[in-house]
């Protein structure tokens, strides 16, 4: 399975959402560096990078776009 870069998570929080993203939608995916940004936060040659597999790829992008979609406030009744 060939595996292609998909993003780098900015922090844990991040991270454990595209995890579990990847995994309620059997894609596969690997993590690297993903105990060790957390030992070193800040550090952005150390923050986690998330690869999926080649063929998950475009069904992994759809979904970390729409978790990055700015939220909208909508007026109550309108």
């Amino acid at each position: 399975m060939a595996m292609r870069y998909l993003t780098t998570a900015q922090d844990l929080g991040e991270l454990a959402i595209i995890k579990s993203l990847c995994e309620a939608n059997s894609i596969s995916c690997l993590f690297q560096h993903e105990h060790i940004s957390s030992l070193y936060p800040g550090c952005s040659a150390l923050l986690c990078q998330v690869l999926v597999d080649e063929a998950d790829w475009d069904r992994a992008d759809v979904l970390l776009r729409r978790l990055r979609m700015p939220l909208r406030e909508v007026e109550p009744g309108g």
